[in-house]
């Protein structure tokens, strides 16, 4: 009875690192630290898996729990919504074209890929499927397109913190996944701040734990 029902697309955010005391990347993002000082440390659960491997071009890596959500976390998505601080270190008006995102000419999206910017670029195509697409209209039209783009397929927000709060603020995410890492940065960009999750519809449904982290995901309903 269930043929011919269509996949109802869903806005996820998935294989989002928080630490204990809700920082989800630490200060002062730069070059030589794209997640901000200490944010590695938020992220041990998954450069160890196969996934982050493959995803950078490299062989081997494990097959566990980690490496099972952090596969969920890439796949299924036909776009992705991405902060501005998410593309790049640079700031203000883009200065020329040279900056091409952190991760080379592949990146690892395959997708279309929409930045939330206040200044105007033209669109970024890649190696490997991945366009980016420079959106200043704000939030609720970077969805807009990106559902366009997606097709059936889910739309990703893949951050940073800023962006996923304003869409959870905006009630615009259907499911989150969190990865819960043992380490207290103390300060950083604190996901949760103000936030009220069960307000917006939000409950645990799953709980599952790896060596390096412990993953929940939540869902409205």
């Amino acid at each position: 009875m269930w043929e011919g029902i269509a996949h109802m697309p869903k806005v996820r955010v998935a294989g989002f690192g928080v630490s204990l005391d809700g920082f989800s990347a630490g200060t002062e993002q730069s070059l030589r630290d794209p997640l901000g000082r200490r944010g590695p440390e938020l992220f041990q659960w998954f450069f160890h898996t196969k996934t982050f491997c493959a995803m950078h071009g490299g062989e081997g890596g494990s097959l566990d729990v980690d490496d099972e959500f952090a596969r969920r976390a890439m796949e299924g998505f036909g776009a992705f919504i991405l902060g501005r601080n998410m593309f790049g270190p640079v700031r203000g008006e883009w200065p020329d074209e040279s900056w091409r995102g952190w991760w080379g000419e592949n990146p690892p999206y395959h997708a279309d890929t929409f930045v939330l910017t206040h200044y105007e670029r033209p669109p970024l195509v890649m190696e490997g499927g991945t366009t980016f697409h420079f959106v200043t209209g704000g939030i609720e039209e970077a969805l807009r397109l990106a559902k366009q783009a997606a097709g059936e397929k889910d739309v990703k927000i893949g951050g940073g913190v800023s962006t996923v709060r304003q869409y959870l603020q905006a009630g615009l995410i259907d499911s989150l996944h969190f990865a819960l890492s043992p380490v207290v940065l103390g300060r950083g960009e604190a996901l949760f701040a103000g936030l009220d999750l069960a307000g917006l519809g939000f409950s645990v449904v799953s709980r599952t734990n790896s060596d390096k982290a412990t993953h929940f995901l939540l869902a409205k309903g």
